[in-house]
């Protein structure tokens, strides 16, 4: 779809056209769930996220300022979702529990899932929004409200963890 085709269901979803918005998070919805997925490692925890995130993109609409930072304004939207669960979450459920990490898109590589889960989220959040979800360096440095020149330092670390993990040499 086309970046005109996602301003005008933003406009119709901003009149309160409840099929425009509902087409415009259908557009988003598999860059949520890795967001989400690469914070909470639990699918259940992830869905409560990202319908929690649906309902607050909906009501606060109206107060999206620029529409070409849907999608930036969403994510972090979801990102203090995740965060409110997994406090919560420690809070109510012994810490000794974990888990299982769920990510759909790479479950025919579960040593990938593996080094992905032992990344500190620090890392790990980067890692996802850069590779997975497409995001600049700018944008997640804009989402997370970290300088530009710390998310490359956590994209250069992840890596060369994740290249640790997989013993990978770095020449």
């Amino acid at each position: 779809m086309s970046t005109t085709e996602n301003f005008i269901l933003l406009q119709k979803a901003k009149e309160r056209d409840p099929d425009a918005f509902t087409e415009l998070i259908n557009l988003y919805m598999k860059d949520m769930y890795r967001t989400a997925i690469a914070i909470l490692m639990n699918d259940a925890d992830a869905a409560d996220a990202i319908q929690e995130t649906i309902l607050t993109c909906w009501e606060r609409l109206s107060s999206l300022r620029d529409n070409k930072f849907f999608k930036t304004w969403m994510t972090r939207i979801l990102i203090n979702k995740c965060h409110d669960i997994r406090n919560q979450r420690i809070e109510a459920v012994d810490i000794s529990e974990h888990e299982e990490l769920a990510f759909h898109e790479v479950e025919s590589n579960l040593e990938i899932k593996e080094a992905l889960e032992k990344l500190d989220e620090k890392y790990r959040l980067p890692i996802v929004m850069f590779y997975s979800d497409g995001y600049s360096t700018k944008e997640i440095a804009a989402i997370l409200n970290v300088p530009v020149s710390t998310i490359q330092t956590r994209l250069s670390r992840g890596r060369a963890q994740l290249g640790r993990y997989f013993d990978i040499s770095e020449e």
